[in-house]
């Protein structure tokens, strides 16, 4: 599969599971940062350990580092106190993206949200996966965690880290551009960006470029320039295992084409495994997935309810001993909303110790931590189990049918 031109072979790429593998390697970055920092989240919330990242932006700022921060206004909407006072007196920028409005998502275009959740410092490292701002042990809707979160990201340092971050740059612009009237505060801004640039040239920070190392890429969804990269690049991989596929996903209602892919790998001899979530979180994710298992299972797919905690992942890992290991790491659900509607981001990564450390993290918790469906089990299920599964399933259908899709 050729790599984009963004992409390159010289990144030294680290997989970090939950929040607490990220947040010690976050903050060590925004400790050591020179210039500037750029973050991007779709869930901020500062209780418990989340607190831990909201002191180490303000310690940033406050050294004279330009922080800008980005969330979502569904994920986060308004930052708390005594928190969001913290930020402003430190000079952290934030925005939020697409604010509700009074009438909130009643509007099909305050569907589309920024998902994902990046941040880069200094131009030299990129954090990148599904893990936002938020506690391992903390749901903002159901409380304190017996177990903690399943989730992943990424560390990454190499070329791609330039490309994530002129898109976040350029994102940044553009909602100055909506937000602020006066051209003059816009072209401030693009200039602090360029001096912040500049700076780290200057001061040393800038490491030389590697000669070799792991092949990786950064693939983003938005609505504009890249609408379908991501679902195309697992339909690729998939097409192209040989010996097994394991997918974790956190809200799991693939389109047709997907759901073919995953089939006819199943049905000339790969193992397919899916890890999805076993645990109820929300209504129209959790039953809208169920009426697309049947096919998969009866192709051979092997289907593992997580039960521990909620799993969040947005992992993948194809063919990790064989000649051409696959993985990829991201914020990206293999849903409507991600495929469809959201910013997504998700690097990708051809490197046979990345994919084979990735695939015993999940081969861990396919073995310790979920339970296989069977497929008699799932055909025979409640009545009122299937009711609410294809009520689910029509109003997605029925959505995607208000906004003009086709999945």
């Amino acid at each position: 599969m050729p790599l984009p031109a963004y992409a390159g072979s010289d990144h030294c790429v680290a997989l970090l599971q939950g929040a607490q593998e990220l947040f010690p390697a976050l903050i060590a970055e925004l400790d050591r940062a020179r210039a500037d920092v750029q973050f991007e989240t779709y869930i901020f919330d500062a209780a418990g350990a989340g607190a831990e990242v909201v002191e180490a932006l303000v310690r940033t700022a406050r050294r004279g580092v330009r922080v800008h921060l980005v969330v979502d206004g569904v994920g986060t909407g308004r930052i708390a106190e005594p928190w969001a006072s913290q930020l402003r007196e430190a000079g952290v920028q934030v925005q939020v993206y697409s604010p509700l409005g009074p009438l909130g998502l009643l509007l099909p275009r305050r569907w589309r949200r920024m998902h994902r959740k990046l941040c880069v410092v200094d131009g030299e490292v990129l954090f990148c996966g599904g893990i936002n701002v938020l506690d391992d042990f903390i749901d903002p809707n159901w409380g304190t965690l017996a177990a903690p979160r399943l989730d992943f990201a990424v560390r990454v340092q190499g070329t791609l880290v330039d490309f994530a971050e002129t898109i976040m740059a350029q994102l940044w612009l553009r909602m100055m551009a909506v937000k602020d009237v006066q051209h003059r505060q816009l072209v401030k801004a693009w200039v602090d960006w360029r001096a912040a640039r500049a700076l780290r040239h200057s001061d040393g920070r800038r490491t030389e470029k590697r000669a070799r190392g792991i092949r990786a890429a950064l693939l983003l969804r938005d609505n504009v320039r890249f609408r379908t990269r991501i679902e195309r690049s697992y339909r690729r991989a998939i097409a192209q295992a040989r010996e097994e596929i394991i997918i974790a996903n956190a809200y799991f209602v693939p389109g047709g084409k997907l759901r073919r892919a995953l089939i006819l790998a199943a049905r000339r001899g790969v193992r397919v495994r899916l890890l999805l979530q076993g645990r109820y979180e929300y209504f129209m994710q959790y039953h809208a997935a169920r009426p697309v298992y049947g096919a998969l299972l009866a192709a051979g797919v092997e289907i593992h309810e997580y039960a521990p905690s909620f799993l969040h992942a947005k992992v993948a890992v194809i063919d990790a001993h064989g000649a051409r290991p696959w993985a990829t790491v991201g914020s990206s659900n293999l849903d409507p909303l991600s495929l469809l509607l959201a910013r997504e981001a998700n690097v990708m990564v051809r490197d046979a110790d990345f994919a084979r450390d990735l695939r015993a993290r999940l081969e861990l918790a396919i073995t310790q931590g979920s339970g296989a469906l069977d497929p008699e089990t799932y055909a025979n299920r409640p009545w009122h189990e299937r009711v609410l599964d294809r009520v689910a399933y029509a109003a997605m259908r029925t959505a995607l049918w208000v906004t003009g899709k086709k999945y």
